[in-house]
């Protein structure tokens, strides 16, 4: 092998073992930082792009019980404490079933409201649509750092 491949093998060993050392933290305060910020959004009228969907969504699950004005702070109060969870990897198994929760509920549109989820049932999203599935990346995220709780982690393979 010759010495530039020796040193880009080196390198890359380097890289892999950082990412598998700092890669589950930084996961967790990533998507803390998004529950944060979209949560945040949600405490001023009109500045999340959710909102009126979000608040429809939980009129629907309640039976009206949670008026809109309200349900909107509960989930923005929700949604922020999952980002500062996250963010300070505080009461993770907690904060882990907060994002669950919630994720199950922005799925229900899909159910609730597929004509304003879809422009075509079920393969052209519309912008709250695409919101939505994007969600899966969160939901998994969360399974990520949810394999951690018990203090395990990434492990970088050496060799090959």
């Amino acid at each position: 092998m010759n010495a530039l491949a020796k040193r880009l093998q080196g390198l890359d060993a380097a890289l892999t073992e950082w990412m598998a050392a700092k890669g589950v933290f930084l996961l967790r305060v990533s998507l803390g930082v998004v529950f944060l910020w979209f949560g945040a959004l949600k405490f001023f009228p009109d500045m999340s792009p959710a909102q009126d969907l979000a608040t429809r969504t939980i009129g629907v699950l309640t039976f009206g019980a949670i008026p809109p004005d309200v349900s909107i702070v509960v989930l923005a109060a929700w949604e922020c404490l999952i980002g500062l969870g996250l963010i300070f990897g505080a009461f993770l198994r907690v904060t882990l079933l907060l994002l669950w929760v919630q994720m199950l509920g922005t799925v229900t549109p899909i159910f609730l409201f597929p004509g304003e989820v879809f422009h075509r049932i079920p393969y052209a999203p519309t912008l709250e649509g695409q919101y939505i599935i994007k969600n899966v990346v969160l939901v998994c995220a969360g399974l990520v750092i949810g394999a951690t709780v018990r203090g395990g982690g990434l492990v970088a393979k050496r060799g090959p």
